[in-house]
């Protein structure tokens, strides 16, 4: 979206600056030759990339005997201390509130 922004401004602004040289119809020649803009087909790829996650779930699910892995995961976490859940929860906040706060500080300084 910010792309499209920024190439409507561009637009225009070259249009309001630049004036029109007369080049006796070579411009208009040159448009109807170059070829039409391809349309991408946007829908063909995401169903291709859904397809290709889901089969990579179920390689990675048979893969790992079933899934065996996270009934062993959870069986751990339940047997855990509650202030160890507790410290590796406020960890993880940690984590990802600092991770969303330099995102936020880096689109802020790159519109500035």
């Amino acid at each position: 979206m910010d792309e499209e922004l920024h190439e409507d401004w561009l637009d225009a602004r070259l249009r309001e600056e630049a004036a029109y040289i007369d080049d006796a119809g070579f411009t208009a020649q040159l448009m109807q030759k170059v070829p039409a803009r391809r349309t991408t087909r946007t829908s063909l790829r995401g169903a291709v990339l859904l397809g290709i996650t889901m089969l990579a779930c179920v390689i990675t699910y048979l893969a790992s005997d079933g899934g065996h892995f996270l009934v062993s995961a959870v069986q751990t976490l339940a047997a855990m201390p509650l202030w160890i859940l507790f410290v590796v929860a406020t960890f993880c906040a940690v984590v990802v509130t600092v991770g969303a706060a330099s995102a936020a500080y880096l689109q802020v300084r790159d519109r500035s």
